[in-house]
């Protein structure tokens, strides 16, 4: 008894331990990342050597068989789609987190919670091709052909609201008892009390769970390769059909090779590159007084 007791770490010892996991946890989750980062510049660089920068943004069009290298429409369609559907999402996951805290009965609250979750399981090629039998068929009666901008904003609307809803309501609910004990005592009505005690309290939170849902967005393959229209061309209406950077990728990588192949890998880089500056708006924006 006496072995197994000396066995046996105390707590301190216990969260010395458990400190040293966590920090190797970490470390490995950031080689991960450089790796990941290093093997799409290395796969980009024949490209960038041979060809530049400038050429693709220059060129006349997207034609890797005849050299030209453009990828400022499917830059233009990734970010249009991504916007969209961001500024769709946010105000309706976070209303709706709001609703469910703060606002709706317990049963409904929970019924509606547990909505958002199967929502968040559902498996993107099933939200794409509910899209493309359903949503573009009922574009398509306004606005032919349906396979559009607007198709795909609607379809990652759906697909990130619950990423958002999910992490706003887990930010809410971990708000201090005090401020909201404090704004009742003080008589501030509800709805201050969420716009002015709440909101800023939650901010870390909230940031957190658009900087997923964007994540998420501009990282969408099968859904809007499925209901976009797949034209390689700069939208000039919500009608347009488009090719995002994702698409494009999951098209053409099964053939491409030499140059062509290489300019998908600098596809993928600027996607990273789209994740890295996003995430560091978001650090930034955490860093600041929460009440600022």
């Amino acid at each position: 008894m006496t072995l197994l007791k000396n066995r046996i770490l105390s707590p301190s010892q216990s969260d010395i331990v458990l400190l040293w996991i966590l920090r190797l946890l970490g470390l490995i989750t950031g080689i991960i990342v450089v790796l990941i980062t290093t093997f799409l510049l290395l796969e980009a660089l024949p490209i960038l050597r041979q060809v530049g920068w400038l050429r693709f943004a220059s060129d006349p069009s997207w034609h890797p068989v005849q050299e030209f290298y453009n990828l400022m429409p499917m830059l233009w369609g990734s970010l249009l789609v991504t916007i969209g559907a961001v500024l769709f999402a946010a105000p309706l996951g976070i209303g709706s987190a709001i609703f469910c805290q703060y606002y709706a009965p317990p049963l409904i609250g929970g019924l509606y919670r547990q909505l958002i979750e199967l929502l968040a399981g559902i498996p993107s090629v099933v939200y794409g091709f509910w899209g493309l039998v359903v949503l573009v068929p009922l574009i398509g009666k306004f606005q032919p052909p349906g396979t559009s901008l607007l198709a795909g904003i609607a379809i990652l609307t759906l697909m990130i609201l619950p990423t958002i809803a999910l992490t706003a309501e887990a930010s809410f609910s971990e708000v201090p008892t005090e401020y909201l004990q404090g704004a009742a005592a003080l008589g501030i009505s509800r709805w201050a009390t969420i716009s002015r005690v709440v909101l800023p309290a939650a901010k870390s939170g909230l940031l957190t769970g658009l900087i997923l849902g964007t994540g998420r967005a501009i990282g969408e393959t099968m859904a809007v390769l499925m209901v976009c229209g797949n034209v390689v061309q700069t939208p000039t209406s919500l009608f347009d059909p488009v090719r995002t950077l994702t698409a494009n990728i999951a098209l053409e990588m099964a053939y491409a090779t030499g140059n062509h192949r290489s300019a998908l890998f600098f596809s993928g880089l600027l996607l990273m590159v789209a994740i890295a500056i996003l995430v560091a708006i978001a650090e930034a924006m955490s860093r600041r007084n929460v009440y600022t």
